[in-house]
């Protein structure tokens, strides 16, 4: 019997990089990874004769007519954010092109990467994230509701990240590291602060190994698209819900720092340090202060389907991080 072909688009970037390793690793499957700079590959052996480097930009799909043709399955990790004109040519317009040169008695599943930002508490699409989001958040709230009425929609798996951690700060990791992991030495800085601050906001996360482990398990199981109340199976990913306090009660702790009597910092406070303080922010951050509480239900990880996760708690995501605990 013939591999699967899987198209990993993104395949470049961190989440892209954890998954094709996992399925170079734990299956038969035949990749086309989509990168516009093969070079930024740093875990995969590009000479596996299951590899074939798809090089060119997502907005042009048709240079890959062939290849699209041929593939079973397709995890569309690639997104843009920063500039609206190309968010909504790959958010969206770049989305619709590849689904619609892909073979529909051929393929088998889409494993769509959203955002957990786009939905509510029960994983529908919030209102305010076509209103008040940025580019990004508009364009993926978007292009999921036009998704739910495509010809493909029973075929796909809207996948919905938490916030992400993946690779290491030591250098050596074989993975790209997310933005959040590069974010940890900044948080370091500002602990001193932020321990005498008490915010009430819950949130999840999630690491790249996770989301890798779920998105292979997804591609080499029987898919099963029935589901109620939409054509669209939705999966947020991430692990049980946490807080702010927490997670600076983690950092401290992690580096050693005393905590100190704390001063809550209540949504009136709030909003009169941005008054007094020459604070910028958004519609979208004003809606997301207002919000307070990031969190999502059902939610799933590795433990979901059988797994163990690489990251449960943020102690073990500070440690895979390659920080140093003093």
């Amino acid at each position: 019997m013939k591999n699967e072909i899987i198209l990993i688009t993104g395949a470049s970037g961190c989440v892209g990089q954890y998954i094709a390793n996992w399925l170079i690793k734990n299956s038969n499957s035949e990749l086309f990874l989509w990168v516009r700079d093969p070079q930024k590959i740093t875990s995969v052996n590009l000479k596996n004769p299951r590899v074939k480097i798809l090089v060119g930009d997502l907005r042009q799909p048709k240079k890959f007519k062939q290849e699209i043709l041929n593939v079973d399955r397709v995890i569309h990790t690639a997104t843009a954010w920063g500039d609206p004109k190309r968010a909504k040519e790959v958010n969206i317009v770049a989305v619709k092109n590849l689904l619609g040169l892909l073979n529909p008695s051929k393929i088998k599943q889409i494993i769509y990467f959203s955002t957990a930002s786009v939905l509510d508490k029960n994983l529908n699409l919030l209102p305010e994230a076509f209103t008040y989001g940025t580019e990004y958040i508009q364009t993926k709230a978007q292009c999921l509701s036009e998704l739910e009425t495509h010809p493909l929609s029973k075929k796909i798996i809207a996948i919905f990240p938490t916030l992400v951690f993946g690779g290491r700060l030591d250098g050596t990791s074989i993975f790209p590291t997310s933005y959040l992991t590069q974010g940890l030495r900044d948080a370091f800085k500002w602990i001193w602060l932020a321990r005498w601050i008490k915010v009430f906001s819950r949130f999840h996360f999630i690491h790249a190994a996770d989301i890798a482990f779920i998105c292979g398990h997804l591609v080499t199981t029987h898919f099963d698209p029935a589901q109620q109340g939409s054509k669209i199976k939705k999966l947020v990913l991430g692990q049980p819900h946490t807080s702010i306090d927490k997670a600076i009660q983690t950092l401290t702790r992690w580096r050693g720092i005393k905590r100190t009597p704390q001063i809550p910092l209540w949504p009136w406070l709030v909003e009169l340090l941005i008054k007094l303080l020459p604070i910028q922010i958004t519609n979208w951050d004003r809606f997301s202060l207002r919000q307070r509480n990031f969190i999502h239900e059902p939610i799933t990880s590795p433990e979901t389907f059988g797994g163990t996760s690489y990251a449960k708690t943020l102690d073990q995501v500070l440690h895979n991080s390659g920080l140093t605990k003093q």
